[in-house]
């Protein structure tokens, strides 16, 4: 941090001195050429700041070992160092001396070296060890370091302008390094896997018609650690450095001010649930050594770890060390890198009150979160599930954030893939998940709080959906153990692609078309997954969580190989984003009805099919006409609204392409209100209204 901030703007004589309690983490203080530095822990019984020059990372330069008497102020340790008293440091750290008592809760180690929570940026000495870190003993060059803040002048946003989207809000979950890794994304070889290279695909991006990218976690994560993913968070302020080709923190500004002006947002995948500390077993960088019941639940006996997030602890989130420092990170990201908006993975372990019981009223954090995303004008998402708490929909007590629909997900698939009985859950949530999101006077939730999605980086992909009737997780070294066994999956009559006959290819694709179909219909917010758009395969795995490699690497040589269904996606989007009636506010109420085959919905449990009118007066639209056929057979359909000749055919995914999708403009009128709709396909169909948009 910076004074720049509008921290320390004031400074008392004796802070000169003694240093200050605020704001946490390391200051410069231009106005007086110094560093301030505050620490929080309450269970420590000394301090010891380190210096260090990056030529030396083991031997620091200076040591300030804290008076309690004269550097500490409640539970904060603090003290001032002059630039000259630096001795020409750029890295620090701290030792941290106090109980090692697991019984009670207590791992203080004074041989650690311990990165300070809030530093803004992370240094990984050349001896850095995870298993070092892990083990008793000193840790002197085998512990990461944080960076000093930077004497550099503001990065240069220029005429920088964040978008807000809404009606044609299309989110695009993507992996920062594996979207660009292999050759064939076409990024030059010094810019693959970085925020370089994003920027280089920016124009396909914009092609293909996404509105908002949301980017898998950046904070910088444990390099040793094997997630590929990025969820073990090391810190919540630095970009991860290897996603960098150049200086990680401009590299990414640079990265968010293109998409701004691409006109697309920039949302983050965060992960304030647990540390890349993993439980008792593993390493001690920070947390534990600081302030370790500050910092996590502990299960009843002290000596292990809650691990609701089952990912080895959880966070005290109800915890003020805690909620002060998730709510650092998020005014950091929002102001001093401009992010738009924030995904919170297993966001319900937010809910839990500083003792591990859920508060579903009014948790601390997550109203503070809500007060800051209010005032910052930031999107939020949660993930309303962990292995303890399931809280989609009204449960969640963050009532305006928006939500991953995982109701949404598994009903669509089982739909599309031909299960019985799944005709009433599919309307529910073509309509909007009011049973999840209730449209009362009491609750008020609009569809837009619903993110509708049938894939993300967890579980199969959009093609793999199609493609295997079972995970194949060997490649994770887990013996195939891990990874969801229930996919709702159907690989079309054949496992895998070796020696797939070509009328199952034909059947995987129109599977794709099919679910990507009702997902762009559907009332609520859309998010697939980068690769879906060309039918990218992670070979059957559904776990590949540590798969840096061509497992989860596009493959862009798919997008010659499947231009069609990128041709698919790229009109159906389109689509979408032109009419209002589709991304509208508020639910369909009045304006929909729901038909058969003929006039009636058949609910009954052997149907597969039903129909629905979307009038789009209310919305200055035109109106849609949209048929479903999960069956096997052919079906043919009676169209209940108006004549044969209002109609223009938008889709039909039974056709080949290019007929599967219209061109705008070149759409067929109908010449019967008799419909044929081969088995296992979807039609729409679109008529304008008194001052609709044309199709």
């Amino acid at each position: 941090m910076s004074d720049e901030a509008g921290f320390l703007r004031t400074i008392e004589d004796w802070e000169l001195i003694e240093g200050a309690p605020a704001p946490l983490g390391a200051t410069w203080v231009e106005s007086r050429q110094a560093y301030n530095f505050a620490l929080y822990s309450r269970s420590a019984t000394g301090v010891t700041l380190l210096l260090y020059t990056e030529a030396d990372p083991v031997s620091p330069v200076q040591q300030i070992q804290l008076d309690p008497q004269i550097n500490k102020t409640g539970r904060i340790w603090h003290c001032w160092a002059p630039a000259a008293q630096v001795n020409g440091a750029t890295l620090y750290a701290y030792r941290v001396a106090g109980p090692y008592e697991p019984d009670h809760g207590d791992r203080h180690d004074p041989q650690k070296v311990l990165i300070d929570p809030f530093a803004p940026a992370v240094f990984f000495p050349p001896g850095f060890s995870r298993a070092a870190c892990a083990r008793p003993g000193p840790t002197d060059g085998k512990a990461p370091l944080g960076v000093l803040p930077k004497h550099d002048a503001p990065f240069d946003w220029g005429a920088d302008t964040q978008p807000r989207h809404t009606h044609d809000t299309i989110v695009y979950e993507l992996h920062v390094k594996g979207f660009t890794a292999r050759a064939s994304s076409g990024v030059a070889p010094a810019q693959r896997g970085t925020f370089a290279g994003l920027v280089e695909k920016i124009p396909y991006i914009q092609e293909l018609g996404v509105t908002v990218v949301e980017l898998l976690p950046v904070h910088q994560y444990d390099p040793q650690e094997g997630n590929y993913w990025g969820y073990m968070t090391l810190n919540f302020f630095a970009p991860h450095r290897a996603y960098a080709a150049g200086e990680p923190m401009d590299e990414f500004r640079a990265m968010v001010r293109a998409f701004h002006a691409a006109g697309i947002e920039v949302w983050l995948d965060v992960v304030y649930n647990h540390t890349s500390e993993g439980n008792q077993a593993g390493p001690t960088y920070c947390y534990r050594g600081i302030d370790n019941r500050g910092y996590y639940l502990l299960s009843a006996d002290n000596r292990s770890y809650n691990n609701d997030t089952g990912c080895g602890n959880t966070m005290r989130c109800g915890h003020p060390a805690v909620r002060g420092l998730v709510i650092e990170s998020l005014r950091h990201w929002a102001h001093a890198m401009r992010i738009d908006g924030f995904r919170f993975d297993l966001a319900s372990i937010l809910t839990r009150s500083h003792d591990g019981v859920l508060d579903l009223i009014d948790p601390a954090l997550i109203a503070e979160i809500s007060a800051f995303a209010y005032s910052a004008d930031v999107t939020l998402v949660a993930e309303a599930w962990d292995i303890g708490s399931y809280q989609l929909g009204r449960s969640f007590p963050g009532q305006v954030w928006r939500q991953w629909n995982g109701k949404f997900r598994d009903d669509l698939r089982a739909f599309v893939k031909g299960d019985r009985g799944k005709v009433p859950a599919l309307m529910q949530r073509l309509y909007g998940s009011d049973d999840l999101f209730p449209d009362t006077l009491a609750d008020a939730y609009r569809p837009f709080q619903s993110v509708n999605f049938v894939t993300a980086h967890d579980g199969f992909c959009l093609y793999d959906l199609t493609a295997y009737n079972r995970k194949h997780n060997q490649a994770n070294g887990n013996g195939g153990a891990d990874g969801a066994d229930d996919n709702l999956s159907w690989n079309c009559g054949w496992e895998g692609d070796a020696g797939a006959p070509a009328e199952v290819l034909a059947l995987r694709k129109r599977q794709v078309k099919n679910m990507f179909t009702l997902l762009m219909l559907a009332a609520g917010t859309p998010m697939f997954c980068a690769g879906d758009e060309f039918m990218n395969t992670q070979r059957g795995n559904n776990n590949p969580y540590n798969q840096d490699n061509e497992i989860t690497w596009l493959d862009w040589d798919l997008l010659k190989q499947n231009g069609d269904v990128f041709r698919f996606f790229k009109q159906l989007i389109a689509f979408r984003k032109s009419h209002h009636s589709l991304g509208r506010s508020s639910f369909w109420r009045a304006d929909v009805r729901w038909y058969g085959v003929e006039q009636a919905v058949d609910m009954s449990d052997s149907s597969h099919s039903l129909a629905y009118y979307l009038h789009g007066a209310a919305q200055h639209d035109g109106d849609i006409y949209v048929m479903i056929n999960a069956y096997w057979e052919d079906l043919t359909f009676a169209i209940q609204e108006g004549q044969a000749g209002d109609w223009l055919r938008v889709v039909d995914t039974g056709r080949p392409s290019p007929d599967d999708i219209a061109a705008p403009g070149s759409q067929p009128r109908l010449q019967s209100l008799e419909y044929r709709l081969p088995g296992r396909s979807i039609a729409v169909l679109y008529r304008n209204g008194d001052g609709a948009t044309p199709v």
